[in-house]
């Protein structure tokens, strides 16, 4: 059995990097609608590549919470104290050199502190290409099922 390897996602620094996301993330009545869009694309990209994907937003509520869809993503809320790249931080300082792991953020200190931790850093343009190609696989893997 493989090694298991993580994608850990800044979610609110990646729906403000994709411009079909962007529209929806600044308005406060739509923002799950990013939210929602961002997971759906990246549950795609978890089932293609086998890779365990956190999830991880700004908070504000008090306290941390966090839901997992069973066989599915991970997602943390930061309690308002504390922002999603602390918590990215975090899990790359404790799990990088036990786990393959990659976290895509558009914050530079970010990047450099994970990459420092030994995690692989993509930006969240490289992020939607990796789920593009992931929905082109499953476009393809459906037009030859038979029928």
């Amino acid at each position: 059995m493989s090694q298991l390897s993580y994608l850990l996602v800044d979610g609110h620094s990646v729906m403000h990097a994709w411009p079909e996301l962007r529209r929806d993330q600044r308005s406060a009545s739509r923002r799950h609608l990013a939210q929602l869009a961002l997971m759906q694309r990246l549950r795609t990209y978890q089932d293609m590549s086998g890779k365990q994907v956190v999830l991880v937003f700004d908070g504000t509520h008090t306290q941390r919470n966090e839901q997992r869809e069973p066989g599915g993503l991970q997602v943390i809320y930061a309690e308002a104290t504390t922002t999603a790249d602390a918590i990215l931080e975090r899990l790359a300082n404790r799990y990088a050199r036990e786990h393959p792991m990659q976290v895509a953020s558009a914050d530079g200190m970010v990047r450099e502190t994970i990459l420092a931790c030994g995690a692989d850093w993509i930006s969240p343009e490289m992020l939607k290409s990796l789920c593009e190609d992931a929905e082109k696989q499953v476009q393809e893997w459906i037009g030859k099922r038979p029928r």
